[in-house]
């Protein structure tokens, strides 16, 4: 089993590239860990078995209506810890590009944030980074309205 880093609040996680057989942006490219920077960003690291879980911390980010020039998102599909084929998850993901517009969707094959960066595996991971790529706010798992407001805070404050 590889080496499982832990990301701790306050720090810049390791550097991380999904690429060729790793996956991707969904909209095509590589992508990087250092595009973390600059806004601040929410990321969402989903098993495409789990993506109903947090759904209503999706919701009510995108209501806050944060400005986009400060604040951007990613949603990272975990599409290895699933049985679904990854053509049906570039099309469920497609789909919901049209109601977040302005998320970036990339798709993890080799489960490579899970090895990297020790995010758990065959869950929901929700982070948030600073404009420097430090990391704010971790939680695997559903968030419930505590943490909800929590994260919107740190958002808000970080903005």
């Amino acid at each position: 089993m590889p080496c499982q880093a832990q990301l701790s609040i306050g720090s810049i996680p390791a550097p991380v590239k999904i690429s060729g057989a790793q996956g991707g942006k969904v909209a095509g490219g590589n992508w990087s860990s250092a595009e973390i920077k600059g806004k601040v960003y929410t990321v969402m690291y989903v098993d495409p078995d789990e993506k109903d879980l947090n759904e209503h911390v999706e919701r009510a980010l995108k209501s806050e209506n944060f400005p986009r020039d400060k604040y951007g998102s990613m949603a990272i599909v975990n599409s290895a810890a699933t049985w679904k084929p990854d053509a049906v998850i570039r099309m469920i993901l497609k789909s919901k590009q049209k109601d977040y517009p302005d998320s970036i969707y990339i798709m993890d094959q080799d489960k490579v944030l899970v090895k990297k960066w020790g995010l758990k595996d065959d869950s929901y991971h929700v982070l948030t980074f600073g404009r420097d790529g430090k990391l704010l706010y971790s939680k695997s798992g559903a968030l419930n309205e505590q943490d909800i407001q929590q994260l919107k805070r740190i958002i808000r404050t970080n903005l």
